[in-house]
């Protein structure tokens, strides 16, 4: 095989691969819809047709979780380190999700003593541990802060991930891509699956229970396998968008509630999908700017804030189930939004960013196991080159990096460009799960 051509010194830098900008941004998006549906079935909203409104912007709001757990599967095997090892990666999860989940633990246990709420030990350790979104019984896998059922979740997967990854290095295209297109059609079969569970254990069998909800994330991780090879073929990022607000709009107006978790699937991948290709080829997208950046790197200190604030708040001022008339419900939305994004802030700024840094890996030891390390991904020559983007290390970057460089230089690659493993390393505190700073869920 045939090494990659050389670069002369003028030539570009090969693009940041590993740093997908666009993909926070959209986080907070999905983060946004999480918010609204959560404010519109508080019913914070007392007039009529506001709350009308409401409802509609926000009916599909709960697959926002859904677009972080493809996000998930696709950003942590689009950026999986050569020099990793599970416990490292296992430690970066910890590391990640373990300190804002125990703060909003103490605190929502905090509000439960201030409103005299019983609170069982059993319940409470168990959602300490994240395990609650395998325990089916009401009362325990939505408990403490409720929205932490989405991280027990998230656990699983990071357990598993590790785990796989060498077999998804060694996957043939075609398995991929049966993944991809296979899940949206479990997702679908669950409806008449579910009616083998027991009645009061089917919402938590289709919207809780982590091997359930882990589809979503192997179709993510699939999907950034075939990426990484230059196998993926998917609309650009206008062409995906207006898929998805398609998609979108007509699940919401005319489509029965079993098919839109399916169908959503499918929409929000291929935006994944999209934006991660407008960053690596440099192309125009809208979810990178600086402000939408920013609102992606609070998104997971939002996502975890937010309804424990808003219960909270309203039960304070006693308004808790009543609604506030005329505009003032709109007010009180907008007003929540700006008061969580504050508090997500400070969240991120002085407990996420600080103790991922403390809690997280030094660098690796020579001779470890690694991930992923006997499968080097080879790019096929019908993969289209990317263009640059900003700048870059491409510790696992697909080998498509190089080739643009290549052929922005005017040298034409005469052979599959292998992927240089392991990369330059990144900074301690940056970790898999959210590109482009430290990342989310």
């Amino acid at each position: 095989m045939t090494s990659a051509p050389s670069v002369t010194p003028e030539a570009p830098p090969a693009p940041a691969a590993n740093r997908l900008p666009s993909l926070t941004g959209l986080r907070w998006i999905a983060a946004l819809l999480v918010f609204g549906f959560h404010a519109a079935t508080m019913r914070i909203v007392l007039e009529p047709d506001h709350q009308a409104v409401v409802n509609w912007l926000f009916t599909l709001g709960l697959s926002g979780v859904q677009f972080f757990f493809i996000l998930s599967g696709f950003v942590l095997v689009w950026s999986a380190r050569a020099s990793d090892t599970p416990l490292r990666f296992w430690r970066r999860r910890v590391a990640k999700i373990w300190p804002n989940h125990v703060l909003l633990w103490a605190l929502a246990l905090l509000v439960a003593f201030w409103f005299a709420d019983p609170v069982r030990l059993d319940i409470a350790v168990e959602n300490l541990f994240l395990l609650q979104a395998w325990d089916p019984r009401p009362g325990h896998f939505y408990s403490i802060n409720t929205v932490s059922w989405s991280l027990s979740c998230e656990f699983f997967f990071y357990l598993c991930l590790p785990l796989a990854l060498p077999l998804i290095r060694r996957a043939r295209p075609g398995a991929l891509w049966a993944v991809v297109v296979a899940v949206p059609l479990l997702i679908l079969a669950l409806w008449p699956a579910q009616l083998l569970v027991p009645e009061e254990s089917r919402w938590w069998f289709t919207q809780v229970f982590p091997p359930v909800r882990s589809l979503e994330f192997w179709m993510g991780v699939a999907a950034a396998e075939l990426m990484r090879r230059g196998r993926w073929r998917g609309p650009k990022l206008p062409v995906a968008t207006v898929v998805f607000v398609v998609t979108w709009v007509v699940a919401a107006e005319w489509v029965r509630a079993e098919l839109w978790a399916a169908l959503l699937s499918a929409a929000y991948l291929l935006v994944i999908t999209a934006a991660a290709d407008a960053d690596v080829r440099g192309l125009r997208s809208p979810w990178r700017s600086r402000p939408m950046v920013w609102l992606g790197e609070v998104s997971f200190a939002f996502y975890l804030v937010h309804v424990l604030v808003m219960m909270t708040v309203l039960r304070l001022t006693g308004d808790w189930g009543t609604g506030l008339p005329g505009w003032w419900g709109l007010t009180a939305v907008l007003g929540f939004l700006v008061l969580n994004l504050v508090l997500a802030g400070l969240v991120h700024r002085f407990v996420e960013t600080p103790m991922m840094r403390v809690l997280g890996p030094r660098r690796a030891r020579a001779g470890a196991t690694r991930l992923g390390d006997d499968a080097p991904v080879t790019v096929t020559p019908t993969a289209a080159p990317p263009e640059p983007a900003a700048t870059a290390p491409a510790a696992t970057a697909p080998a498509v990096a190089e080739r643009a460089t290549a052929e922005r230089a005017g040298v034409a690659p005469q052979a599959p460009v292998v992927p240089r493993l392991p990369g330059p390393r990144r900074p301690a505190d940056h970790t898999d799960d959210q590109p482009a700073y430290v990342e989310s869920r």
